[in-house]
């Protein structure tokens, strides 16, 4: 088995590193990640300028662009193969509701799911213990699951780990997204130059955190499954929008 690791939070990130040594003990591993980190770069995909391939002293290759960029470069390029399963992550923090977004991330994962290979985008929900360790048994064992157990379609799985340790973990619940309340306000500073700049407000609180969804399981000390989509076709509104414009 070959598994592709990509992440957004840089080649350097001590969650990539973690599950890099977690998966090499079950599979082939290969890392294409961000030279740099591109949290919240989406599904973004470098397309103005040309896009380098350098090889960190620890093996991992890492790319001058986004994590989509890195995703798409190893499999249409890097790779003599189609790899079997593609992880991102482990990101240092939630990616749960309106997160999936703006996520790199989930981006990198989408991006496996597009080019047609099971793609698991995993997060640990931080709260200052860092128990990537606990992420990365996680991920390795739905790594095992969907090697010996195909589901026979296209996979996008959005993983969320509580951020315990693994004996402490109460089990895995398959999850829809939450929603969040809106960002709160940027945040107005100024420059030693006297310019005004901004940064972009803290996420916003749950506001759908109800059973059955993403933040509930995550608050129960349950890893979090979410089966993602990407037809964003509003089906319901076909019709209505055919009568409007008639």
């Amino acid at each position: 088995m070959h598994i592709l690791l990509s992440n957004d939070d840089g080649y350097f990130a001590p969650g990539l590193a973690v599950l890099a040594e977690a998966i090499g003990a079950i599979a082939q591993v290969t890392v294409v990640a961000p030279e740099r980190d591109r949290s919240g770069a989406s599904n973004s995909l470098t397309l103005d300028r040309p896009l380098s391939v350098r090889r960190a002293a620890n093996g991992f290759f890492y790319v001058n662009g986004t994590p989509t960029d890195c995703v798409h470069l190893a499999v249409t390029g890097l790779l003599d193969k189609m790899p079997d399963i593609v992880i991102s992550g482990i990101n240092h923090g939630a990616n749960m509701g309106d997160d999936t977004i703006y996520s790199g991330t989930v981006a990198a994962a989408t991006e496996g799911f597009l080019l047609g290979i099971p793609s698991l985008a995993v997060s640990l929900v931080a709260s200052g213990s860092d128990h990537f360790k606990t992420a990365a048994r996680v991920a390795a064992d739905l790594a095992v699951r969907l090697a010996r157990s195909p589901l026979g379609q296209p996979l996008l799985l959005n993983v969320n780990v509580p951020d315990v340790p693994f004996e402490s973990l109460r089990g895995m619940q398959v999850t829809r997204l939450g929603k969040r309340h809106k960002a709160e306000p940027v945040v107005r500073a100024t420059t030693p130059r006297g310019e005004t700049v901004y940064w972009v407000g803290a996420a916003g609180a749950a506001q759908d955190a109800g059973e059955g969804t993403d933040f509930h399981a995550v608050g129960q000390s349950m890893v979090s499954l979410t089966p993602l989509q990407i037809d964003l076709t509003q089906n319901t509104q076909l019709q209505t929008v055919r009568q409007w414009l008639a």
